[in-house]
């Protein structure tokens, strides 16, 4: 949570919707939003897990970068629009198909992460030279300022976090969104699609932060809360908070920005080596690729590693102790698990410590408690991939 006065908070589009559902408002990145329902943190946790959760993330910051001058060529617009946008991030942008989207990391040029975010390229001839682009909250404004000044004026960067972007998450939100919106399960993991829906144009995304299937959905600040009671109405929706969505991020092994991820933390060190595409690492052209490379061949000192943690939860910041009792490195997420019904960290170690099975301790309230490393993802992924 953040500790903006509250007279200074910004409100999502759903904010009204959020108070008369009885959601707990609290500071998040700028924004007054729902930590919880009555229902509670593990109530809702369970039930997208289990059924179909509904989260409003219209804090996030998506938005549309489209290139000035086209030449009517799709391919050669969108190979000219990532090739303003690859100097920034570790992916390859000019590899994305229509309708792909990637995870990629925004480094500085210590090769340290700035963010990591969204990219995907439309799937429609008519969007070529176009890039939808997602980032978290809190750096938003950075980031778009960083794109701004590498575009140079020959794109122009379209926020749209003025509307809502709502994330439908869990084994029954196929299902459920196909009933309101036809068409989006013949999209596959990390593609998107724009479609019809009352009236509106909607960007729909079949990506997540939960671990499990999922969806999220851009839409116009007009339609927003009729897609929210609309997704509502049906009985294997519910509506989820922040708490939740942290949680179920956690079990799924997932950095958080601000916590597992920060300008000190390279990919290679957050265990994030695949959002370094194989030919961005083979030309060495991304910020921080000397270091980043040296971290590939085995110069590393640290990586995050999954923690099982025996009996309170060890929170960001508290100690990760060796085998002797000194500190070896800090948690930087940390909670209770209900889908394991016991605690669970993420945390960086020094190498020697990271292997699956080794015995460690943290401190909680300088109590030292006995914790293991852990495979991550704690609870596997249920990504829905189309068959090849």
């Amino acid at each position: 949570m953040t500790d903006t006065p509250a007279e200074d908070l910004k409100t999502v589009v759903l904010d009204a919707r959020h108070r008369a559902a009885g959601g707990r408002m609290v500071p998040f990145s700028g924004y007054s939003l729902p930590v919880q329902y009555p229902t509670g943190i593990i109530a809702e946790h369970k039930w997208t897990r289990e059924h179909a959760g509904l989260f409003d993330v219209s804090h996030m910051g998506p938005s549309l970068l489209l290139l000035k001058e086209k030449s009517g060529d799709a391919q050669k617009d969108h190979e000219t629009i990532a090739a303003l946008v690859e100097p920034l991030v570790t992916g390859d942008i000019r590899g994305l198909k229509p309708g792909q989207m990637r995870y990629t990391l925004l480094l500085n040029d210590d090769g340290g992460t700035l963010d990591d975010l969204m990219i995907e390229r439309p799937e429609s001839t008519g969007w070529g030279g176009a890039l939808y682009i997602i980032v978290n909250a809190g750096t938003k404004e950075a980031d778009w300022a960083r794109i701004e000044a590498a575009v140079a004026g020959r794109a122009t960067l379209h926020r749209a976090d003025d509307g809502g972007l709502l994330a439908l998450q869990g084994p029954e939100a196929a299902a459920v969104a196909e009933d309101l919106i036809p068409g989006v399960t013949a999209l596959g993991f990390m593609t998107g699609g724009s479609f019809k829906w009352g009236g509106t144009d909607l960007i729909v995304t079949r990506s997540g932060y939960t671990g499990e299937d999922g969806f999220e959905i851009l839409v116009d600040a007009k339609y927003t809360a009729q897609l929210w009671d609309a997704l509502l109405a049906d009985p294997r929706v519910k509506p989820i908070g922040l708490g939740a969505r942290d949680s179920l991020r956690l079990e799924a092994g997932l950095p958080l920005y601000g916590h597992d991820l920060d300008e000190t933390v390279s990919p290679t060190e957050a265990g994030l080596n695949f959002a370094i595409s194989k030919r961005r690492r083979e030309a060495a052209d991304f910020p921080g690729a000397a270091r980043i490379l040296r971290e590939f061949a085995g110069d590393l000192s640290r990586l995050r590693v999954g923690l099982l943690v025996d009996g309170a939860p060890a929170r960001d910041g508290a100690d990760i102790l060796g085998p002797d009792g000194t500190a070896i490195g800090k948690i930087t997420s940390g909670g209770f698990s209900p889908s394991l019904g016991r605690a669970i960290a993420l945390g960086f170690v020094p190498k020697a410590f990271a292997t699956p099975g080794t015995r460690l301790a943290v401190s909680v309230r300088g109590r030292s408690q006995t914790a293991e490393v852990a495979p991550l993802p704690f609870v596997p992924h249920r990504y829905y991939r189309k068959p090849a």
